[in-house]
């Protein structure tokens, strides 16, 4: 066997982008990459972009089948339907907690650094506030006039809602549903497979992924606002080597180095694609198959998570409050900060689902406080950056906390958690096709149609 064969997946995704960020840097730095460029217009923005967006695809087309098989599994298997109840208000509990200790944090590292003070910036980009839905719609739209259509769009909270009352109706009706129980327990594993085929890609999508979003962002924007991205990134990564593994370990008694160590491939997927919810069949296959977290849990918690934990996002609108205040002169004081974590955290609900969240979200806090809304400009240009790291803090948090749950509801196996090559896939591993199945797969299919 050689030595590629003997490499773990994140130990092969790893590569990928480091080797994305080299060939990202070379392209930006000597110049090939210039509008007009063949490296620009066929390799970056062509080959690399076809690519890294037919890898998102395919991740994203697997979320809603997954979620929906998913979560009717967990509910049949849940064995106590009140649990589903505990379940649901202590991750929300715990969602809501660790947003709120992510923006105040945020708000205190960029107030002690002083990000922004004495310097006058301007900027041509114009951001245009965009109006997020009242909580009341939010609320309203978590029950689907028409499931199909929330499953084509992607919304979240209504496929949750629609699988969980689908999952509560199978148990009523009883061991007449038992076939429709064990149909998707097949469809919930065939699922998972599809799962592992995607993640064997990984390394190469992950390798252009990377590559186009150094080789178009490059370093000038990063060196213009060298203080606010330093901070920015600082304060995401207190929260989640400190603050996050600080709550797993209170909340749970877990190892929080096996959990980072176990992480890094959600993290990596998170940071690659920037979308929470694209990394949901990741996430989800972690958690379960790394962490032991029983799928009960995990087929709620992960896809909630996904939708209303914004952890990332809430210490970008920290820092950035911070910074766009410092900038124009604007006092802020105890109470507007107050109102800026407060802002937050009900934005992080308010605005669940919402494409561009994190700006809306920003354009929210900062029509509330009194800052202009033009600042935003101010930081667009490095957002894209900034978005991929805190999507890897997000998921992070969605992970910690349903091993917090599954811990305090005794559905986590804590020896799979403590196993370090629990779950573990090379490149290959999983995909390969078993001759006598697929024989006995094909005579299965002859003898119905003979029928």
């Amino acid at each position: 066997m050689s030595v590629g064969n003997r490499m773990s997946l994140t130990a092969k995704v790893l590569t990928g982008m480091g080797l994305g960020i080299v060939l990202g840097l070379a392209f930006n730095l000597t110049g090939m990459n210039a509008p007009g460029t063949l490296v620009n217009e066929y390799v970056v923005n062509g080959l690399f972009h076809v690519i890294g967006t037919m890898f998102v695809n395919l991740l994203k087309m697997l979320v809603v089948p997954l979620v929906f098989f998913s979560l009717i599994c967990g509910v049949c298997g849940i064995g106590d339907i009140r649990m589903l109840g505990r379940v649901g208000s202590k991750s929300f509990g715990l969602y809501m907690l660790t947003t709120a200790m992510a923006i105040a944090t945020a708000i205190i590292i960029a107030s002690v650094f002083g990000i922004g003070q004495g310097l006058e910036m301007t900027t041509e980009t114009t951001f245009a506030g965009a109006e997020a839905p009242p909580l009341t719609q939010v609320l309203i739209d978590i029950i689907p006039t028409n499931p199909i259509s929330a499953m084509a769009n992607g919304d979240m909270l209504p496929i949750i809602f629609f699988s969980i009352i689908a999952g509560i109706s199978v148990l009523m009706v009883g061991n007449k549903a038992k076939s429709f129980v064990e149909g998707a327990e097949i469809a919930n594993e065939v699922m998972m497979k599809m799962v592992t085929i995607v993640m064997a890609l990984a390394p190469y999508a992950v390798f252009v992924l990377i590559a186009r979003a150094v080789a178009n962002l490059g370093l000038d924007l990063l060196v213009s606002l060298a203080g606010y991205v330093l901070v920015l990134v600082g304060a995401l990564m207190f929260h989640l080597f400190v603050t996050l593994m600080v709550v797993l370990k209170v909340f749970s008694g877990l190892n929080p180095v096996t959990f980072m160590n176990k992480i890094r491939n959600v993290q990596v997927f998170a940071f690659s694609t920037a979308s929470s919810n694209a990394t949901i069949p990741v996430t989800m296959r972690t958690v379960t198959q790394r962490f032991g977290v029983n799928n009960s849990v995990a087929s709620f918690t992960v896809p909630f998570g996904a939708t209303i934990n914004m952890d990332g996002t809430a210490i970008m609108q920290g820092v950035a409050t911070v910074f766009i205040a410092n900038v124009y002169g604007v006092e802020l004081g105890i109470g507007g900060y107050l109102t800026v974590i407060l802002m937050s955290v009900l934005a992080s609900i308010g605005t669940a689902g919402v494409p561009g969240v994190g700006l809306i979200m920003l354009s929210m806090v900062f029509a509330q406080v009194g800052l202009p809304i033009e600042g935003i400009g101010l930081v667009l240009g490095v957002d894209r950056l900034m978005d991929m790291i805190r999507t890897a803090v997000n998921v992070s948090g969605d992970a910690a906390v349903s091993t917090i749950v599954a811990k305090s509801e005794g559905k986590l196996d804590v020896s799979v958690y403590d196993d370090p090559n629990a779950g573990v896939l090379d490149g290959d591993e999983g995909i390969h096709i078993d001759a006598q199945a697929e024989h006995d797969i094909a005579d299965l299919v002859e003898a119905t149609h003979s029928r």
